[in-house]
């Protein structure tokens, strides 16, 4: 995932956490905000110290930008989505990690159902 599609400034992150809404189950919290005239999405990734240390971190973050950029198709463009990582992602692989979020993402309808398979 390129770069220009993070979100790095914590007034950025402050932004969508204050203006947004949010969503949740076990593993994974998202917080969302629509924003206008933007060509793609963008994601933030926190990952708490109390989930491991800084391999599995790191290791969790990766999983979830692959799974974003998986579903780069289906998710609508014109958000910016923060994602905050709960304990049980510890134990998670991949899959289920892209499940989690996928699962997020449809409660939210931020994906595109025409797009779904």
């Amino acid at each position: 995932m390129k770069k220009t599609y993070r979100i790095k400034k914590n007034e950025e992150f402050q932004q969508v956490f204050q203006h947004g809404e949010s969503f949740a189950n076990r593993q994974l919290v998202l917080y969302y905000l629509k924003k206008k005239d933007q060509p793609h999405f963008r994601i933030g990734l926190s990952v708490s110290k109390k989930i491991g240390n800084a391999v599995m971190r790191n290791q969790i973050k990766r999983y979830l930008r692959q799974a974003f950029h998986e579903l780069e198709t289906q998710i609508k463009p014109d958000y910016d989505f923060v994602i905050i990582a709960r304990k049980p992602t510890h134990k998670m692989g991949f899959h289920e990690i892209k499940s989690s979020l996928t699962h997020v993402l449809y409660k939210s309808r931020l994906l595109d159902k025409k797009m779904r398979n």
